[in-house]
């Protein structure tokens, strides 16, 4: 294979159109290596050659993702390349997913390879890791040649279709796919080495790294209940008919907000539920299987609890990642908090 083309994605930072001012600009494209787009020709060398750099606003493609992807994936087409290049978007959030967005489009929907890199905690991480090859790096672009050198490297090995090596020796995020290799000892002589390691205060690696939860402590109850606002929130996928917030029946993006004032009980006609990852039909003969309205409406009139809150948030959890979880679950409770909510029952599947 010759010099390979090579396109580059940036936002409007990195291709020297502004800051924030300049957020909202839509995809655009220049010919050849603009702004961090230069760091990556330089990174090639004689290997390859920026040919075009697509550049678009953050706020652009977070408002309109579909239709910025769509526009930005034309852009890239039409240039004819080996291989796009995305970033680095470091720690800026929604560079890092509009980076992700593209390079998993353009995998599926072109047929080219792609990479891009972040820091470990930019939401893009968890978003697309499974997806695309996602070279780590720093927070901030002090570096910047030295984390394109990573990400190039690693563009290259996948556009000359040459193997892959483990993202600790490549510089990717894991991407939760294991594969069989021949080890040197058997696992009980592994795990034994591990422990005695362990026990004698040595490094060790497992072979079995745990994902790392964040530890979130257990709010205090400021009110007796009697005097306390509770509020309804679901992720079992609890949906007036129709599902009018489009919310996703598995990798849900979105939620919705449902009145229910005036409502002691929820009527089974109304309501619908899109949620993949259980069987349905029971909390669609009631509802209130899922959403406990009418027990909680007797809890308010016999004074058990002071008020229910007139809105219900529900959506569809199976398989949603842990960035749009955090995401929705802030969201929600910014809303709760300005409404005056005290406590919340959260119910799921």
């Amino acid at each position: 294979m010759g010099a390979l083309r090579v396109v580059c994605y940036v936002n409007q930072f990195f291709g020297q159109l502004g800051g924030e001012e300049k957020a909202g600009v839509s995809p655009q494209l220049a010919q050849g290596a603009v702004g961090a787009a230069r760091a990556v020709q330089q990174a090639l060398g004689d290997a390859g050659t920026v040919v075009a750099t697509v550049i678009c606003g953050d706020n652009y493609v977070a408002e309109q993702t579909e239709r910025a992807v769509s526009e930005m994936l034309a852009l890239v087409a039409a240039e004819r390349p080996d291989l796009l290049i995305a970033g680095p978007a470091f720690l800026a959030g929604r560079y890092g997913v509009a980076c992700g967005a593209l390079c998993a489009a353009a995998q599926t929907t072109l047929k080219i390879p792609a990479v891009t890199g972040m820091h470990a905690e930019n939401p893009g991480v968890d978003l697309y890791r499974r997806n695309v090859y996602i070279v780590q790096t720093g927070s901030e672009a002090a570096r910047m040649l030295d984390e394109v050198r990573r990400l190039v490297a690693l563009g290259l090995k996948l556009a000359r279709g040459e193997a892959i090596g483990a993202p600790a020796a490549d510089g990717y995020f894991t991407r939760g796919m294991t594969r069989n290799v021949v080890a040197r000892a058997s696992a009980a002589e592994r795990a034994t080495a591990m422990l005695l390691d362990k026990l004698a205060g040595r490094a060790f690696a497992s072979e079995v790294p745990l994902p790392d939860f964040q530890s979130v402590p257990a709010p205090r109850l400021l009110k007796t209940l009697d005097g306390a606002t509770i509020a309804l929130v679901t992720d079992g996928g609890l949906v007036p008919h129709g599902n009018p917030d489009g919310i996703e029946a598995l990798n849900a993006t979105r939620y919705g907000a449902y009145s229910i004032e005036g409502k002691s009980v929820l009527d089974p006609a109304q309501y619908d539920n899109p949620h993949r990852g259980y069987d349905t039909s029971y909390v669609k003969q009631d509802p209130h299987r899922l959403v406990p309205v009418d027990v909680a409406r007797e809890l308010e009139h016999s004074g058990a609890i002071g008020k229910l809150h007139e809105t219900v948030y529900s959506t569809v959890g199976v398989a949603t990642t842990l960035a749009h979880s955090a995401r929705m679950g802030r969201e929600i409770a910014e809303k709760l908090r300005a409404a005056g909510v005290d406590a919340v029952i959260l119910t799921s599947t």
